[in-house]
């Protein structure tokens, strides 16, 4: 499949009926001054060489050219190959909480889009890491197994919703042994967990699964988003979320259990904020550790193909070039004119 990667420049080939309206205008005018002389049909047998075809010839190479010359510099590229690469680095998997609490807005625009950003700017700047994602609410699941193509690994980021997990509640405990198992077998001193989440756990043990990845060599690291005071949770139609007493339900951060949980994990525990998100420094601790060589599958870049336009373009100016106004030979007026004696 083609696509443009600036498809911007295609607005050029707009200039291109405006060239055969600005021909038609200059002949017409033209025509105007040559019958102020006299009658046309007297006028033009002494205008042997005069063509009326050509220069509707050279205005429709032109365009031809700029066609074409518009569509090499919109850079026209083929679909993306798979081939396989060996990096080094570090696995690193990001547990996202998808729970309706992250939909609470004491983040612009709210703590799920906030994390999302967060981490797709992180994808921008890896280079030779593995990431994978897992989403968790009451439940955990793969979002994206650990791989190096950071191109689909923002396609799975942006696809991830509250609807991601059909089981409410946090899970944090089940979100690490779901990260644990996603690994590959060949990073054993290479690899760490980092759980963002606002903290609120109701489902399981998250710091005996912690304690569990350590064991395992995994470090555990925890990113806390939301505030102390906490913020309702949007329910739809302007409305807040409510218990089954009707009181509005407050999400609150839970710092003292993310703070356990890293502990437990032999990592650290970083409070997100809206300018500093703090996934950054994690990363950065993590690289710290023994990195490991990794052969992985990607999507290699597509492929350019503006210079086969931008060669048709010149083309097309090479025959309007070579198409003279005149009937006959007058591409070389010298030669025509010693063609024309030796003729004689």
């Amino acid at each position: 499949m083609i696509q443009f990667a600036q498809i911007e420049y295609l607005a050029l080939i707009l200039i291109i009926p405006f060239l055969f309206i600005f021909h038609g205008l200059y002949r017409r005018s033209r025509r105007k001054r040559l019958e102020r002389f006299g009658d046309l049909k007297l006028i033009t047998p002494l205008m042997p060489h005069a063509s009326k075809a050509r220069g509707w010839i050279k205005i429709t190479l032109y365009s031809f050219a700029i066609f074409f010359f518009a569509v090499g510099l919109s850079r026209p590229q083929l679909g993306a190959r798979l081939k396989e690469v060996e990096t080094r680095g570090v696995e690193i998997m990001i547990a996202l909480d998808v729970s309706n609490s992250m939909l609470a807005e004491d983040y612009s625009p709210n703590r799920l889009e906030r994390a999302k950003l967060a981490i797709s700017r992180l994808v921008d700047k890896l280079r030779e890491d593995r990431i994978g994602l897992i989403v968790f609410a009451g439940k955990s699941f793969v979002q994206l197994p650990i791989t190096a193509d950071y191109v689909s690994a923002k396609i799975f980021l942006n696809s991830i919703t509250t609807n991601s997990v059909p089981v409410q509640g946090t899970a944090i405990g089940d979100a690490i042994n779901t990260a644990i198992k996603g690994f590959s077998l060949e990073s054993q001193n290479s690899r760490a967990i980092v759980i963002i989440t606002d903290g609120e756990n109701h489902e399981d043990d998250p710091v005996a699964a912690a304690k569990s990845a350590l064991d395992l060599g995994i470090p555990v690291y925890t990113i806390g988003i939301g505030t102390e005071g906490g913020k309702p949770i949007p329910a739809g139609n302007g409305e807040l979320l409510k218990d089954k007493e009707g009181n509005i339900v407050v999400t609150k951060l839970d710092e003292a259990v993310l703070s356990a949980v890293a502990e437990a994990g032999g990592g650290a525990y970083l409070k997100a904020g809206n300018s500093d998100f703090g996934l950054e420094a994690i990363v950065d601790k993590i690289h710290n550790m023994d990195k490991q060589n990794y052969k992985s599958v990607v999507f290699e870049d597509f492929d350019e193909q503006y210079m086969y336009f931008f060669a048709i373009a010149l083309f097309f100016l090479l025959l309007e070039f070579l198409v003279g106004e005149r009937k006959g030979f007058n591409l070389f007026a010298p030669g025509a004119k010693a063609y024309r004696s030796i003729k004689k």
